[in-house]
């Protein structure tokens, strides 16, 4: 989950659409001169189910929450949900092979002491889907795990934590999360914690504080990836400085192309190559094209100005709102909006070191051909027009991943051997 700004939520309540699409070899070219669609070709569709997908965010399980009270009767994934970014049809179609689960809960929870509890709410659902629908999930705590199910057909279904506030500053908490599934966290999300700064919140301890760093070190003898998305960039500098395990960015961009403080520095791509890490591409439009972006901010602002304005009149802000975004719909990026932040972060890290991170049902804005879990195959394709070999798209839609939670295993073994 990504968008917690006002103007992100009201992007997805108001979002108006977009005809733009991406541009690539082998296309379909409009006679109106619109840009014209990725064309599937037999090459990257082989390429593609030769090997699989592992994704490191997707936000499902809170989706579920919200939509379906939590309950698969309520809402069956086994069938075509229109109003979901995923589903079992989808997913097999796109052939997505391991899937880090978010267990997402909201950041102000830490405020009212239910971050912990609620966190061990979406593990347990997360483990109700794989016991629902055991022909397709099968849930994965190892390296190991994700080679059975990938050999018994199933989607490996790991589980992420989206911030630390869901451990409500206990080691013991930490301990407890990771013996109920939880395989990486986020150190933040959109707000500060009392031991490390969020990027788009205040920095008030210039990076991780002293707990902080003992939260680094035991999540690195538990074999708990180091997760840097959302925290500011002193903080990621430090848990690199710290971790004897690769971290993960499980769902961020580059920082160069779209300038929003959620993604990923150029100046911290030596520290990530050196660590031996991951930056898993986000394909919100948000963070993947420097207009939606500006859009965002823009938004954000004037709804500030309007509530004062109102003295805080929701109704008169929320009308104001809808009424400006029908005058300037929000950009929407492409599949090569995406493939463009890949290309960067190869550039400036290398390719062992990039790997996808949707987002799927956690934001209100996806690319166009990279709408669903259906549609990875799309950017497998601009991958292959733009020269990657079938060996580097592998790479990249799994096979970095993978190196990176067994190196992350074998620095936990170390760690408790010492």
């Amino acid at each position: 989950m990504t968008t917690r700004l006002t103007a992100g939520l009201l992007w997805g309540g108001f979002f108006l659409g977009s005809t733009m699409c991406g541009i690539a070899s082998g296309q379909d070219q409009p006679t109106d001169g619109s840009p014209a669609k990725v064309v599937l070709s037999d090459e990257a569709l082989k390429i593609h189910q030769a090997g699989y997908v592992w994704d490191g965010h997707n936000d499902l399980p809170w989706a579920m929450r919200n939509q379906a009270e939590s309950s698969f009767d309520k809402l069956d994934i086994s069938k075509d949900q229109t109003g979901l970014h995923t589903d079992i049809p989808r997913l097999k179609k796109g052939n997505v092979g391991a899937q880090f689960w978010s267990v997402y809960v909201p950041a102000g929870l830490r405020k009212t002491g239910e971050a912990f509890q609620v966190t061990m709410e979406q593990i347990e659902l997360v483990k109700t889907m794989c016991d629902r629908y055991p022909e397709t999930f099968q849930l994965a705590l190892t390296a190991e795990d994700v080679r059975k199910a990938r050999a018994a057909g199933r989607i490996a279904s790991l589980i992420g934590m989206e911030g630390g506030h869901s451990i409500e500053n206990s080691i013991a908490n930490l301990r407890r999360l990771y013996d109920a599934g939880a395989r990486y966290m986020t150190l933040t999300h959109s707000a500060t914690l009392d031991w490390a700064d969020s990027a788009t919140d205040d920095e008030t301890h210039n990076g991780l504080t002293e707990f902080g760093k003992e939260v680094v070190r035991e999540m690195n003898r538990l074999g708990m990836l180091v997760d840097l998305s959302h925290v500011s960039p002193k903080v990621m500098k430090d848990a690199m400085e710290i971790s004897t395990a690769p971290i993960i960015y499980s769902h961020s961009s580059a920082k160069a192309l779209t300038g929003h403080p959620r993604n990923v520095p150029d100046d911290v791509f030596p520290l990530i190559r050196k660590n031996g890490g991951i930056v898993m591409v986000n394909f919100f439009s948000g963070y993947v094209r420097q207009d939606a972006t500006a859009w965002m901010k823009e938004i954000d602002d004037l709804r500030e100005k309007w509530k004062q304005e109102t003295d805080g009149d929701d109704k008169e802000v929320t009308a104001r709102t809808q009424a400006w975004i029908k005058r300037n719909p929000p950009p929407k990026a492409t599949v090569h909006d995406v493939a463009d932040h890949i290309d960067h972060l190869v550039e400036g890290i290398g390719i062992d070191h990039v790997g996808l991170g949707s987002d799927f049902d956690g934001v209100p804005s996806l690319p166009d051909q990279l709408e669903d879990v259906s549609m990875y195959p799309y950017l497998t394709q601009v991958m292959l027009d733009r020269g990657y070999d079938a060996e580097a798209i592998k790479k990249v839609l799994s096979e970095n991943m993978m190196r990176v939670l067994e190196e992350a295993e074998a620095a936990a073994s170390d760690k408790r051997n010492e």
